[in-house]
Formats: structure tokens, C-alpha cells, sequence
């Protein structure tokens, strides 16, 4: 079992990143905006069972390589810090772009069932998704302290059940969330330079470990 200050970080990072705008939340105020509340609401819980997909896979997988290949896990923390560092230098990019936030259009009615299932069907094929999980995870796991698996599970858990409160905000505020962002360029900017810093920080700090560890 991971330390409670371990989690506790993991968490506070989970969270941070959760808040930034990006495609989840949006596609929740979409639903939000386009049937109320219950929508949004609908499309949390479809992109959360969605999420845990990722998770399962990404135990089994990496729980496999750790096991048959330690050098090849390595690797893939390696590379996982790179992209952790290319995520923070695309956030912090972002912030000085022009381009204003496009409104989101209202769509046609969709029962909320149709809603669920494809919540989980644009989470389930969402590729940024199944890359964030296999870079991120691994970082926190320390194989010293016990299986690697189920410590990949509860990280997992841990980035999934973290989604839904911070998604069912969005969904309860979507319309004041959208102005505030419209209205407020420079709160948005501080936003993505916050969590750019804190995935540039973090993927820096772990490539550097790792290289000394070799």
C-alpha cells in the first residue's frame, strides 16, 4: 500500500489536472448546457466507467512488463516523464495563445441512456486518455513496498473516482463556468500555467531519478 503522503500528493496533482479545461469536462458542459443538470450529470458517470476501462488495461499491461521485463519499465517511465514534460510545455503555450474559447452550441435531445453509452464509448476511445494513464501512474509506484498491480489499481481508482466530483461541478455550473472562462482570459491563463508547471515540475523531477538510477 502506497504512503498516505504518496496518495495524498497523487491526489492533490489528480485533482489539479481534473480542473483544467480539457476535452472530458467540456464534452460534460456540452451535455450540461444542451439537457440541464441530469445530463451532465449522465455524461460524468459514462466517462467514468470509461475511465475505468483504462485503468484495467493499464494494470494489466504494465503489471506484465514490470514483472517479465524491469528494464523495458524503466523505458516506459522514461518516456512517461518526457511526456509529462511535452504536456507541461503544451499547457504553458497554450496560456499566451490569442485564440478566444469558442461557445459551445447546444446539440439535438439525446435520451440520457444514449448519453451514458457514449460517454463511455468517446472515453474508451479516447487515445490522450490510455497515454496520460500509462505515463502517469507508473511515476507513483514503488515496488519496494508491494505489488505493482495494486498500486497501479488504486492510483487508477484513485484518478477516476477524483473525475466525478470535479466533473459534476462542471455539470451543476457549466453556464457561470463558461462565462466566468469567457469574461476572465487571465484566470484561465494562471489555470494552465498552474498545471503546466506542476506536469513540467513532476516529469522533470522523475526523468532525472530514473536516469541516475540507471
Amino acid at each position: 500500500m502506497p504512503a498516505i503522503e504518496v496518495l495524498l500528493t497523487f491526489t492533490l496533482a489528480t485533482l489539479i489536472m481534473h480542473i483544467s479545461p480539457g476535452p472530458s469536462n467540456l464534452y460534460v458542459m456540452a451535455r450540461s448546457i444542451s439537457q440541464g443538470v441530469p445530463g451532465g450529470i449522465v455524461a460524468a458517470l459514462g466517462l467514468a466507467v470509461g475511465g475505468l476501462f483504462h485503468v484495467l488495461a493499464t494494470v494489466l499491461g504494465l503489471a506484465a512488463i514490470f514483472k517479465h521485463s524491469p528494464t523495458l519499465y524503466i523505458i516506459i517511465k522514461l518516456l512517461g516523464a518526457f511526456y509529462l514534460i511535452y504536456l507541461g510545455i503544451k499547457y504553458f503555450k497554450s496560456s499566451f495563445e490569442n485564440s478566444e474559447v469558442q461557445e459551445t452550441k447546444k446539440s439535438s435531445y439525446k435520451p440520457l441512456s444514449r448519453i451514458f453509452f457514449e460517454s463511455i464509448l468517446i472515453e474508451l476511445t479516447n487515445p490522450k486518455t490510455a497515454l496520460f494513464f500509462i505515463a502517469f501512474l507508473p511515476q507513483f509506484v514503488n515496488p519496494e513496498i508491494g505489488s505493482v498491480s495494486f498500486q497501479l489499481l488504486i492510483f487508477g481508482i484513485i484518478v477516476v473516482v477524483s473525475a466525478i466530483p470535479c466533473d459534476f461541478l462542471v455539470a451543476i455550473f457549466s453556464s457561470k463556468v463558461s462565462a466566468l472562462i469567457k469574461k476572465s482570459k487571465k484566470a484561465q491563463q494562471i489555470q494552465e500555467r498552474v498545471s503546466a508547471s506542476i506536469l513540467f515540475g513532476l516529469g522533470s523531477y522523475i526523468g532525472i531519478k530514473e536516469l541516475r538510477s540507471i
